[in-house]
């Protein structure tokens, strides 16, 4: 027996997923999984690069674990066992905490590697990905303003051709292409982060450790050693290079007004000789991107739109990761949509479909307002050097800090970190 399709006449798919990176290809698997029919589409075409720490905490791996991906280290996963901190004279390791809801191990892989792997789980689910496809804007019903579909250019002439779908996952990242065509602009009061990173080839290239840097100093210069803005990180990758990258928020005054190339190499000078950071030993261009984050854009479903990812400002604002949470909030809209689509068009539909932003506050709402609140304070650099100057020395304090900072909790049945943390959250202001 066939099931009919549940397209309807002149639509081209029952749901278009925009961009092919994290969050579109985890939607997009989950959805074709679920049987319905899915066109993804991307603007580039794979393998290609994008501007990454490349590092994965447990929280994003949980969701590759979910999503069916083997994440052993025999199917090229370089595995970590916690985050070496650097700040205020100390270098402290931290274990991954173990608990109930992540596993106790983080990862790295290249995102040239790891997008074109999740697209391709995509594409094995039966998702139909589109390349060279990039999406200029919706399609809107003029009567009642709500998505019918988007435009797009396609392949290198540039071809303009419309795609129809009753329901569109915006997951374009931080441009927000489709968001802002309808007419969804993002918040000033949210942080916005931006990063940029080089690839080394390094002997520190293999690190059980991810490695994070509180404060970066310039000390090309040994007689004035400058502290400048910002947090650094170090991730081997594991194939003889090694990712080095620095990364600002919008709410230090440094922000907006410097040259953050130049700030990269005036660290990376300062560092001992011997770990490689030199011009001669880079494997690749700097390369820049913005951080979206604290839900920096809303709201996350309007009028037959889910935002996914980096184009909702999904964007952890204690730490700037972004990969972990593109997937859980793609997994969410995944499961929105299945539900919804299995209703009729109408009311009960748009009931469902509310459910999505829901789950999402519920899920890191309280989180990320606590986290907002603290991209402020450390945005202060003379409350930055302080916590560091006290906090470091006192490794019972840091480890709830890398719960906090991570999102490494258990909500229930945790322990006593776990409580406070849920505690404090619960505290932060709502908004």
């Amino acid at each position: 027996m066939t099931t009919p399709s549940r397209r309807q006449a002149g639509e081209d798919a029952e749901v278009i997923v925009v961009g092919a990176g994290p969050a579109g290809s985890t939607a997009a698997t989950y959805l074709a999984r679920a049987g319905l029919d899915v066109l993804l589409l991307e603007k580039s075409s794979f393998p290609r690069e994008k501007v990454c720490g490349d590092g994965l905490t447990p929280r994003g791996v949980k969701q590759l674990i979910d999503l069916g991906v083997d994440t052993r280290e025999e199917a090229g996963w370089l595995h970590n066992k916690g985050l070496r901190v650097v700040g205020g004279g100390i270098t402290m390791e931290l274990d991954w905490p173990d608990l109930a809801s992540f596993p106790p191990y983080g990862v790295v892989r290249p995102r040239q590697d790891f997008d074109e792997m999740l697209a391709n789980t995509a594409k094995a689910a039966g998702a139909r990905l589109h390349e060279l496809t990039t999406v200029t804007g919706a399609v809107t019903d003029e009567r009642t303003g709500r998505i019918v579909g988007v435009k797009a250019k396609v392949g290198p002439e540039k071809t303009e051709v419309t795609y129809r779908a009753p329901l569109v996952l915006a997951c374009d990242g931080v441009s927000a292409r489709l968001a802002l065509s309808m007419g969804i602009d993002k918040r000033p009061d949210r942080p916005m982060g931006v990063a940029v990173r080089r690839y080394y080839a390094s002997p520190r290239t293999k690190d059980d450790y991810l490695e994070s840097h509180l404060e970066l100093w310039d000390r090309s210069d040994p007689a004035n050693p400058q502290l400048l803005p910002g947090y650094g990180w170090i991730f081997g990758m594991g194939d003889g290079s090694v990712n080095v990258g620095l990364g600002i928020l919008s709410t230090s005054k440094a922000y907006g007004t410097t040259d953050y190339r130049a700030l990269l190499r005036s660290w990376l000078d300062g560092t001992p000789e011997e770990w490689g950071f030199r011009e001669e030993n880079a494997t690749s261009k700097i390369g820049g991107a913005a951080l979206p984050m604290g839900f920096n854009r809303k709201p996350h479903y309007s009028n037959g739109l889910l935002l996914v990812g980096d184009a909702g400002g999904m964007v952890n604002p204690f730490n700037g990761e972004g990969i972990g949470y593109a997937m859980e909030s793609a997994r969410i809209a995944a499961e929105t949509v299945v539900q919804a689509l299995a209703r009729p068009a109408g009311l009960s539909r748009e009931h469902a479909l509310a459910g999505y932003p829901a789950r999402i506050e519920q899920s890191l709402g309280s989180y990320y307002r606590l986290g907002n609140i603290f991209s402020k304070l450390i945005g202060n650099p003379t409350i930055m050097r302080t916590a560091t100057k006290y906090g470091m020395p006192r490794k019972t304090l840091m480890k709830l800090v890398l719960k906090l900072l991570a999102g490494l909790y258990d909500p229930k049945d945790g322990d006593s970190f776990d409580r406070i943390i849920t505690a404090a959250t619960k505290l932060a202001p709502s908004a």
